[in-house]
């Protein structure tokens, strides 16, 4: 498929990144940036067609045996996969086996026929993504070289200057705020050829950061709504997405 082709559909995969936590909506829902590219297709397509099958805590395994089949058969003609951030963040990870697993979900996806886009995802500056790097640089070295085989389209978001910066993440420390799922539709939106509305990549305004006494007050409210049940969830063997559907399962015309 070209590039900067005129897309009819597009269908979404992956976890939470994708389902758009945490750009929260009044009603409580997400929206997320697949639901703002969505938004942008449609407006120079009449019929325009989507469905996002992401659900927030899925592993790529996950990803791969219940989305990339059904999303495949949908047969759009622009498709996204995000995945494997989960499992590489988690205490105990195979990385070459998470690699595998992502290739199948690649494979799949590729035989429904769309333009296929790929991502290596964001990563918030601090301590915790020191720990984690040498395991995220593996994952997205494999996703080049499945993006080389299949034609896809790799959006390079862990190489931004702006979205490392801490004030694009909401208070989970996990996920994108508004601003953050905002210029990640422009960078899928740029990387499909279609013309620029502004530098997604343009870094923050510097600031003054935070005295001690906000950054303590901040690290205790997070260890309290957010890490403990996070480790909580480990210790089960639970999932924030345990028993959620996708919230746009089926491939329809799109509604704001």
């Amino acid at each position: 498929m070209e590039m900067n082709a005129r897309y009819t559909s597009f269908v979404a995969v992956g976890d939470s990144f994708t389902e758009g936590m945490s750009d929260g909506l009044p009603d409580g829902s997400y929206r997320g940036w697949a639901d703002l590219l969505a938004a942008r297709l449609a407006g120079g397509s009449p019929g325009f067609r989507y469905a996002n099958l992401a659900v927030r805590g899925k592993l790529i395994g996950q990803i791969a045996d219940e989305q990339c089949g059904p999303a495949s058969a949908m047969g759009a003609d622009l498709v996204t996969l995000v995945g494997g951030l989960n499992d590489v963040l988690r205490p105990k990870c195979e990385v070459d086996q998470v690699c595998a697993r992502f290739e199948d979900a690649a494979a799949q996806l590729a035989r429904g026929g769309g333009q296929l886009v790929l991502m290596r995802s964001p990563g918030r500056q601090g301590p915790v993504m020191e720990r984690f790097r040498p395991r995220m640089k593996q994952l997205f070295t494999r996703i080049d070289e499945v993006a080389a085989r299949h034609g896809a389209v790799v959006v390079d978001l862990y190489a931004s200057r702006a979205l490392s910066d801490p004030r694009l993440w909401a208070d989970d420390r996990l996920h994108l705020n508004a601003e953050g799922h905002r210029r990640v539709a422009e960078a899928v939106w740029q990387a499909l050829g279609l013309p620029a509305a502004s530098d997604w990549d343009t870094p923050l305004p510097a600031s003054a950061p935070p005295g001690w006494g906000a950054r303590r007050t901040a690290d205790l409210r997070f260890a309290r709504e957010h890490l403990v049940p996070w480790i909580a969830r480990r210790l089960t063997g639970r999932s924030s997405g345990d028993g959620r559907p996708a919230k746009r399962p089926e491939l329809l015309p799109y509604e704001d």
